[in-house]
């Protein structure tokens, strides 16, 4: 069902972490920095099979390159892994500096077989705390078939941003707003919240023609 859910636009804002959201890492899983020699195993993360990471893999090299390009160090001691019993990666996510400017969230996502777990709550409240107070609001891009995660976000205080263009790239709200209600429990699509995006960060995201989130 998910890979018949339209590639749109989403973008979302958080103004104030709301800590009732958090929560810890289960029993037997632990969070460590992603090793120079796993940057394969990092790109290959965000997708669900083999094909689709094989089909995707140039254009996460491409993405590395162009984000993280001269600031590798960086990019290895901010990129987190939650990893087994065994060290192997079960998910990933990090916070990062765009455009040199506004806090994001990247490449949140939790392998397929260890979703309802409860990492991805735990992973993401490890990195939200990480974030000091004065770097809010923090920002991030998300899509429709992301429907659970948006649930998740949300209740961390995310908000959806209203502004029709992020940037240089169109923000596809009115068109998923639809498909949100239908994927959701109408108490969670009931609870989001939206907010028009701050100038500052318009400035920011539009100060590269990459897109850096």
């Amino acid at each position: 069902m998910e890979k018949e859910i339209p590639d749109k636009n989403l973008f979302m804002m958080c103004k104030n972490l709301n800590t009732n959201a958090l929560a810890e890492l289960p029993y037997g899983y632990h969070v460590r920095t992603c090793r120079r020699n796993e940057l394969e195993i990092w790109k290959k993360m965000p997708f669900d099979d083999e094909d689709t990471a094989k089909q995707y893999k140039d254009f996460m090299t491409r993405f590395f390159n162009d984000v993280y390009a001269g600031k590798e160090d960086l990019f290895f001691e901010k990129c987190l892994f939650v990893c087994d019993n065994k060290d192997i990666p079960v998910g990933t996510c990090f916070a990062w500096k765009a455009y040199d400017r506004i806090t994001t969230i990247h490449w949140f996502k939790v392998i397929k077989e260890y979703e309802g777990l409860g990492i991805g709550r735990a992973l993401l409240s490890i990195v939200m705390q990480s974030i000091p107070k004065e770097e809010y609001p923090v920002f991030l891009h998300t899509q429709p078939a992301s429907f659970r995660a948006i649930k998740l976000y949300s209740d961390f205080g995310f908000a959806l941003l209203t502004d029709p263009v992020i940037g240089y790239r169109k923000n596809d709200l009115e068109e998923c707003l639809p498909i949100l209600e239908t994927l959701m429990y109408k108490k969670d699509f009931q609870k989001l919240q939206f907010e028009q995006a701050p100038e500052n960060f318009l400035k920011a995201v539009k100060s590269r023609y990459v897109d850096e989130f």
